[in-house]
């Protein structure tokens, strides 16, 4: 999967992540109107929530890159002996 595409997915995710906040304080004002208790956000906030934890992982993990051996003996940490 190319970085553009994990890029989008965190973009998504934040996007999604405001949305669930902007619901939540409609949802609390709806509440004051009828005059209602606030019990908890609404149960679709909780599974968007769910679900922008899914893809902030994913991009996450996908956008940073490779990882690479923390091994000192490992292959991929010979160029820094060649810099010194």
């Amino acid at each position: 999967m190319t970085m553009s595409v994990s890029f989008a997915v965190g973009v998504l995710a934040v996007l999604m992540l405001l949305h669930a906040a902007y619901q939540t304080i409609q949802y609390r004002a709806l509440l004051k109107i009828t005059e209602d208790e606030f019990t908890g956000p609404p149960f679709e906030v909780l599974v968007e929530l769910v679900l922008v934890m899914i893809l902030s992982l994913f991009a996450g993990l996908t956008v940073q890159g490779n990882f690479r051996s923390i091994l000192p003996d490992a292959d991929e940490n010979r160029y820094l002996l060649c810099i010194k």
